[in-house]
């Protein structure tokens, strides 16, 4: 059997790959500067020129993208802030993220590492797999749906929520894998309980691809050690798209070769050590939207020895958090700015935060609010905020707590994450014990 989607590029020797990632930067900076307005803007800002961009060793001359400014871009020149690098017409489909920032997608378009990172994660031809992540304006439905399909998996689009309906597609279609977050793959199996048709009895799932959210030990023990299923992980982000994966040694994820890599630190912006925590900063091979040095905003580290599996990239340890005021709940990001302009928008709050918690495996969102003066009809507050907050952001408030005036002090923050873990993080050097670093994700 297969074991590798493309094993000249996975397999590369030592030498082979940075000649490879040598000319693959030179060609991109080129690309870029000469194609993406946005592009060309950054540098000339740094007074970079393309020809001083020769590989790997010089390509932190360039400012780390951030994820803010591809945002205010968009917002100064929409749809697309002149950051793609084709016209609008070679577009097949057009997404949309938090922001918001609108994802493009060029016709023809075959998702190759992510048909990738799929196939190394543990997915197959012969397998049948539910794919629960919406398919509705964000990428990700689709984009697993075209990657499945590059080696010839059988999807079955199921999209989000409709538990006891997705179990009973699991148990009639006979699936075999899965793709969603750790926290949906557990209510599909509790419901699957309640329905009379338990996993490992009338549900034969073998593999799951879970993304999304951090996947604590305990929950990943109980999919593999209770039910029986495989699980694996990929990473990646809205804008560039899966690139990172776990193989079957589970020893952190293999960096697809369509992109490369660094850690930095998050304040300078230079690459930090193998093993050293910092943000995961991504230069992407892409002629549509060829984003030079981009900040995804998470902080994991690299891993630079050989795995056991024969693949020879590097690989991204756990993440470990996130920089500046954005997490990630039940798969979505959130930001601070959102949840402050959601509630600017509700008549009668003068102040209020969100707050993150996790219960029995799920996150949990409570808002606390001051209100104007006593006289505000609250039912009507709740009205507005759970539906202004489901307009945003698209998820879901559980809980929303009136407190007095003085409650939330000054200059608190809107969004505030109080998650804990069930695991013991490994000692990593560096920035991740700097007290500014929040919770894991």
């Amino acid at each position: 059997m297969k074991k590798y989607f493309d094993e000249a590029l996975e397999r590369m020797s030592t030498d082979e790959r940075q000649r490879y990632y040598r000319k693959k930067i030179q060609e991109i900076v080129r690309y870029a500067y000469e194609n993406s307005p946005f592009i060309k803007r950054h540098l000339d800002a740094a007074h970079i020129k393309p020809e001083a961009i020769t590989g790997p060793e010089n390509l932190q001359k360039i400012p780390v993208i951030k994820k803010e400014e591809v945002r205010d871009a968009h917002r100064r020149s929409p749809p697309f802030g002149d950051v793609i690098a084709v016209q609008p017409e070679e577009l097949q489909r057009i997404y949309m993220s938090p922001g918001p920032i609108y994802d493009p997608e060029r016709k023809g378009e075959r998702r190759l590492k992510e048909s990738k990172a799929l196939f190394g994660a543990g997915l197959r031809p012969h397998d049948r797999v539910v794919v629960t992540f919406s398919y509705h304006l964000v990428p990700a439905g689709l984009l697993f749906d075209t990657a499945l399909r590059g080696f010839d998996a059988t999807v079955i689009p199921a999209g989000v929520g409709n538990t006891e309906l997705q179990v009973g597609l699991m148990r009639d279609l006979n699936a075999t894998g899965y793709i969603g977050t750790a926290t949906f793959l557990l209510n599909l199996i509790n419901k699957a309980e309640e329905m009379g048709c338990p996993f490992g009895k009338d549900i034969f799932l073998k593999s799951a691809i879970l993304t999304g959210e951090k996947v604590p030990p305990s929950l990943r023990n109980t999919f593999e050690k209770r039910y029986g299923i495989k699980t694996g992980q990929v990473y990646g982000t809205a804008e560039i798209g899966l690139f990172a994966y776990e193989c079957s040694e589970n020893s952190g994820m293999h960096v697809c070769e369509e992109v490369f890599v660094e850690i930095v630190d998050p304040k300078t912006g230079r690459n930090v050590g193998p093993g050293e925590v910092g943000e995961i900063v991504v230069t992407f091979f892409d002629q549509t939207l060829p984003l030079l040095r981009f900040g995804t905003g998470d902080l994991s580290y690299m891993q630079v020895e050989p795995c056991s599996c024969g693949r020879t990239s590097g690989r991204l340890g756990e993440l470990v958090g996130r920089v500046g005021d954005s997490f990630k709940v039940r798969g979505m990001f959130l930001h601070g700015p959102q949840v402050e302009e959601v509630l600017k928008k509700i008549t009668g709050i003068n102040k209020g935060v969100l707050i993150v918690t996790r219960k029995d495996q799920r996150d949990q969102l409570t808002v606390k609010a001051e209100l104007d003066n006593e006289g505000v009809d609250k039912d009507e507050v709740r009205q507005m905020l759970g539906k202004k907050f489901r307009e945003a952001c698209r998820l879901k408030i559980d809980q929303i707590e009136f407190c007095p005036s003085g409650t939330i002090g000054k200059g608190e923050k809107a969004l505030v994450d109080e998650r804990t873990w069930d695991q013991n993080p490994v000692e990593r050097k560096s920035l991740r014990s700097q007290a500014s670093l929040v919770p894991p994700l």
